[in-house]
């Protein structure tokens, strides 16, 4: 009898030591990011930008377009440590995955016009892809925008090579076909660039040219915006930052990504002029503006190696706030760190902490 209640309270006693390990994995954070967390407060954002450096990025840029103010920018850090280039708050930037905002805009255009239509299919649209997808005949153009479409996610593929330039979009599909499906069509969401490169195929194949010059036309022209780029090709190389990998000082710029829904290149003032007028209705009509607010969201992240970028609109303070890190890996960008059910990382804590101050100022 004593030997199985001693048995039963070692059990017990592993139970919870088992959920306390899970708790600590959850809600507190690598103690690495301890310190950008409690710090106090400082009172301006250019103090914020500088102490960024300290916690080990090697530079940053900031753009806050606050309404009624004139547009404020920030920088810190190096945009080429060999040369010893200072942080330059104008540079051109990798903004990898915020290129889904200019996509979902020219979806919504598009369809307003009635050159797209939201529930005609993949099989429809890419017939040579009905068999080689699964559920092709199913997955509509909304589900793709959307990332409701359960294609894989090519990225996610183990002989995907995020440090080699990708440039070959066919080799990056075919990743991705002939296997079964995520889940079936509109089942639940799960993010997947191979979304985006169909749709910017897709594109491409109803404008009868390239979808980049549609989105340099009639998004970028009208809003006055000439340092945004759809490649890197389009540049000169030396007005892109150069992007680090946490520790390394190998200039990750000569990495290049073509596939549509990651390449674009820009300035952190266009794409901050950019979100502003996706959200105040100024770049989309009435009608389009239904479209896009029934299909995308108004905000998004991008992350290539090298370069970690956030675009948000704050509405309870009418304010744009972007930021650009030339840094990633180790605990600069929040992939792998839980926080209070958010992922986050040193990149994440600092936009946070700005958009605090903005806050009180």
């Amino acid at each position: 009898m004593e030997n199985r209640n001693k048995s039963r309270t070692v059990r017990v006693l592993r139970i919870i030591m088992l959920i306390v390990a899970l708790i600590c994995v959850i809600a507190i954070p690598p103690w690495d990011l301890v310190p950008p967390l409690i710090a106090p407060l400082p009172d301006t954002v250019q103090e914020q930008v500088n102490d960024a450096v300290d916690q080990g990025l090697d530079g940053i840029i900031v753009y806050v377009d606050q309404a009624g103010k004139a547009p404020e920018f920030y920088a810190a850090g190096w945009k080429n440590k060999l040369t010893q280039e200072p942080a330059d708050p104008h540079a051109l930037f990798r903004i990898a995955s915020i290129s889904k905002l200019y996509i979902a805009t020219a979806v919504a255009k598009l369809v307003n016009n009635g050159s797209l239509s939201l529930d005609q299919t993949l099989a429809e649209y890419l017939p040579e892809l009905a068999g080689r997808i699964e559920y092709a005949d199913q997955i509509t153009l909304r589900m793709m925008v959307q990332h409701r479409s359960g294609i894989p996610n090519f990225t996610d593929d183990e002989a995907w090579d995020w440090f080699t330039s990708q440039t070959d979009i066919d080799k990056a599909l075919e990743l991705v076909l002939d296997e079964p499906a995520d889940f079936k069509p509109d089942a639940r969401y799960s993010y997947s660039n191979t979304n985006y490169l169909l749709i910017g195929r897709i594109l491409d194949k109803v404008l009868g040219y390239s979808h980049h010059q549609y989105i340099a036309e009639e998004i970028l022209a009208p809003l006055g915006l000439t340092n945004t780029y759809s490649l890197l090709s389009q540049v000169k190389y030396d007005d892109v930052v150069s992007g680090y990998w946490y520790e390394y000082d190998d200039d990750l710029r000569q990495i290049d990504h073509t596939i549509p829904g990651g390449s674009m290149i820009a300035t952190a003032e266009d794409v901050g002029v950019f979100l502003r007028a996706l959200n105040d209705g100024s770049l989309l009509n009435d009608d389009e503006q239904a479209i896009y607010s029934s299909i995308y969201e108004y905000e998004h992240t991008g992350w290539v190696p090298g370069y970690f970028s956030i675009a948000r609109y704050h509405e309870d303070i009418d304010t744009v706030v972007i930021q650009f890190v030339n840094t990633t890996g180790g605990d600069t960008w929040g992939a792998a760190n839980v926080i209070g059910g958010k992922t986050t990382g040193i990149s994440n804590i600092i936009y946070g902490r700005i958009v605090r101050i903005l806050h009180k100022q």
